[in-house]
C-alpha cells in the first residue's frame, strides 16, 4: 500500500450468550454517530446459513427478505443500516456462508486454484476476507462495519470468528475494533445480575483468539459501577469499554444512548483517527417529533398479510407506515390481520375501524382470497387503500372479478390453470424452473403519467427509480378493458412493457405499486406514497 492510498479501518460485531440482543441496531446506531463525524462508513452483516441468500428463507424464521439497488436479497438488518444511516447497502453489504462456498467451487471449476487442494483455512477465509475488503473499495469506505451474524459458540461461525481474527494480521492492530454484544442476565426471584454468561462469552471468543476492544451489554436496569469493574477483571476489557445497551422507548434513540457513554469516542480513539463530534441536533429534532406523533391524533391502519405472527416479516413496511406518521404529525397505530381469517362474511367487521388499508407484498396462494376480500372491501367503501408488489397484482385481480365481471381472473402464480391470467409470466420467464434468483430485483426505473395521483405524489417527476422483488407481471392483454373501466396505469416501464402503478382516480385514494416503496423510506425522510397513504387516512 502506497501512502498514498487510504487503510480502511475494519470494526466487526459479534455476538453472545443469546441470539436476537440486537447487534444490527447497535451497528446501524453506531454507523450513524460515525457518519456524523463526518467518516464515510460502510456496514455488512455476514450470516453462516448455506442459503445462497435470504431470498428463499422463510419470513417465520427470518423476518422481511431486503432488497438493495443492485437486486440482492438479504437479512432484514440491511434495512435497519439503510435508514439508521441513510445509505444505500450493495451486493457485497450481506455474505452467506453458501455464498462463500459457491464463490470458492465456482473458482475452482474455472481453474482459478491452479489444482490447489481447497481448505476452510485459507480458502474459505481468504474469500470471507475478500468480501470485507470489497465493500470497502466499492463505497470508499473509511471505516468498514461488519456484524457477524449467529451467536459465538455456534459450529456454523467458527470460519467467520477466524477470519475476522486473521483481518488483525493482515491489516494491522491499529486497523482493527472488536466489539462484543452481550446479555446481563437479572434474576428477578433473587435480585440478582449475573455476569457469568457474559464472561463465559467471553471466554469462548478467546479461544477462537479474539480479544474483544469493547462489549455492548443488553441489560434492562442500569449496570453499576462495580459489575462493570468484576466484567473488566474477567475479560480484559477497560470498564470505560463496557457500554450498556438498554431498551428504548423510540428504537431510534439507540445512537444517542451509546453516544452519551462514549462509545465513538472510544472506537476512533483506538483506531487512530481524529473527527469532530457526532452533530446530532437534526437527529434529536427527528426523535422529539416522533415523540410529539405520539400526542396526536391516531390514524388507524390495517395491514392484512399472511406473516402477521411474525411482524418483522413487515418491518420495512412497519418503518415506512410510522415514517409517514411522522412527518404528519399522526400517531399511526397499525392492526394485523391474518388474511387466511379474512372471508366475505367477516371483512366488514374486521375492518369497520380501519383509515386505511395495505396489502403488502408476498409469495404463494396461502390467504390470497382474504387479501382480495380486503383490497375490494377499501375499494367498495371508498376507504384509502395502498397496495404494495403482491398487493398490487391482487388489487388488479379483484378489479377484474368484481368491475370488469371476469369472475375467474386470477394470478398464474395462484392458479397456473386460469382461464383469465391477469398477472402472468413474461415470456422470457416461462422456462424457469428454480424459484431463487429468478425475480425482478433491485432498481427500476418507471415513467410517470402527467396529470395522475402517482404525479401529484412523486412532485410532478417525470421518471422515479424504486426497488423491486417479484416475479409475475400484470398482463397487458387486459390493459384496455381496465382502462375503460376506469383504472388508470400512472407508472409503466420506460419501455411500457411493464405495469408499475394502478391507481383509481375516483376513489379518495386507491393507489398499488409493483414495486417496494418501504425500501426507500428514512425516518426522517418518508417515501412519498406511504406519506400520501397517511395523510389520505388521516383525513377521516
Amino acid at each position: 500500500m502506497t501512502k498514498s492510498e487510504k487503510q480502511t479501518k475494519y470494526i466487526f460485531v459479534t455476538g453472545g450468550v443469546v441470539s436476537s440482543l440486537g447487534k444490527g441496531i447497535v451497528a446501524a446506531s453506531l454507523g450513524r454517530l460515525l457518519k456524523n463525524r463526518g467518516l464515510n462508513v460502510a456496514v455488512q452483516k455476514f450470516d453462516p446459513y448455506l442459503n445462497l441468500d435470504a431470498g428463499t428463507m422463510n419470513p417465520y424464521q427470518h423476518g422481511e427478505t431486503f432488497v438493495t439497488e443492485d437486486g440482492l436479497e438479504t437479512d432484514l438488518d440491511l434495512g435497519h443500516y439503510e435508514r439508521f444511516m441513510d445509505i444505500e447497502a450493495n451486493k457485497f453489504s450481506n455474505v452467506t456462508a453458501g455464498r462463500i462456498y459457491k464463490e470458492i467451487q465456482d473458482a475452482e471449476r474455472r481453474g482459478d486454484y491452479n489444482g490447489a487442494t481447497l481448505q476452510s483455512i485459507p480458502h474459505f477465509t481468504d474469500a470471507l476476507k475478500n468480501n470485507m475488503k470489497r465493500v470497502a473499495q466499492t463505497t470508499n469506505a473509511d471505516i468498514v462495519i461488519t456484524e457477524i451474524g449467529g451467536t459465538v459458540g455456534d459450529i456454523e461461525g467458527k470460519l467467520f470468528l477466524e477470519a475476522i481474527r486473521q483481518m488483525k494480521k493482515d491489516v494491522g492492530p491499529n486497523n482493527v475494533f472488536y466489539i462484543h454484544a452481550s446479555l446481563i442476565v437479572k434474576l428477578s426471584a433473587a435480585g440478582e445480575t449475573k455476569t457469568k454468561p457474559t464472561q463465559q462469552s467471553v471466554e469462548k471468543l478467546r479461544e477462537a483468539g479474539i480479544i474483544p476492544d469493547m462489549l455492548v451489554l443488553r441489560t434492562e436496569d442500569p449496570i453499576s459501577s462495580s459489575i462493570k469493574e468484576k466484567l473488566s477483571l474477567f475479560t480484559d476489557v477497560p470498564a470505560e469499554a463496557i457500554i450498556e445497551s438498554r431498551d428504548a422507548e423510540i428504537l431510534y434513540e439507540v445512537p444517542l444512548n451509546l453516544q452519551a457513554q462514549g462509545m465513538d469516542d472510544i472506537i476512533l480513539n483506538k483506531l487512530g483517527l481524529s473527527a469532530p463530534q457526532a452533530d446530532m441536533k437534526d437527529w434529536r429534532k427527528m426523535i422529539d417529533s416522533i415523540r410529539e406523533s405520539e400526542r396526536h391524533d391516531e390514524v388507524k391502519i390495517t395491514l392484512v398479510g399472511k406473516y402477521t405472527e411474525v411482524p418483522d416479516a413487515y418491518i420495512s413496511v412497519k418503518e415506512a407506515l410510522k415514517s409517514a406518521g411522522y412527518a404528519s404529525n399522526k400517531n399511526v397505530q397499525i392492526k394485523y390481520i391474518n388474511s387466511e381469517s379474512v372471508n366475505e362474511q367477516n371483512v366488514n367487521e374486521l375492518l369497520k375501524d380501519a383509515d386505511g388499508v395495505i396489502v403488502p407484498g408476498g409469495f404463494g396462494n396461502r390467504g390470497i382470497e382474504g387479501k382480495i376480500e380486503a383490497i375490494k372491501y377499501a375499494r367498495v367503501n371508498d376507504v384509502p387503500f395502498m397496495g404494495v408488489c403482491l398487493g398490487m397484482q391482487l388489487a388488479s385481480v379483484e378489479f377484474a372479478r368484481n368491475v370488469l365481471g371476469i369472475k375467474d381472473a386470477n394470478s398464474f402464480e395462484m392458479d397456473a390453470a386460469t382461464s383469465n391470467p391477469v398477472i402472468a409470466l413474461m415470456d422470457s420467464q416461462k422456462k424457469i424452473t428454480n424459484i431463487g434468483g429468478t425475480l425482478r430485483l433491485g432498481l427500476y426505473p418507471a415513467k410517470i403519467k402527467k396529470g395522475s395521483v402517482a404525479a401529484k405524489i412523486y412532485g410532478d417527476k417525470e421518471q422515479i427509480q424504486e426497488r423491486h422483488r417479484h416475479r409475475y407481471e400484470f398482463n397487458t392483454d387486459y390493459k384496455n378493458q381496465f382502462e375503460d373501466a376506469g383504472m388508470v396505469f400512472s407508472g409503466v416501464s420506460p419501455d411500457d412493457n411493464l405495469m408499475e402503478i394502478i391507481e383509481i382516480p375516483k376513489n379518495k385514494f386507491f393507489v398499488a405499486a409493483q414495486y417496494h416503496p418501504e425500501f426507500l423510506s428514512r425516518p426522517n425522510k418518508p417515501e412519498p406514497l406511504y406519506l400520501s397513504f397517511i395523510k389520505h387516512a388521516s383525513q377521516k
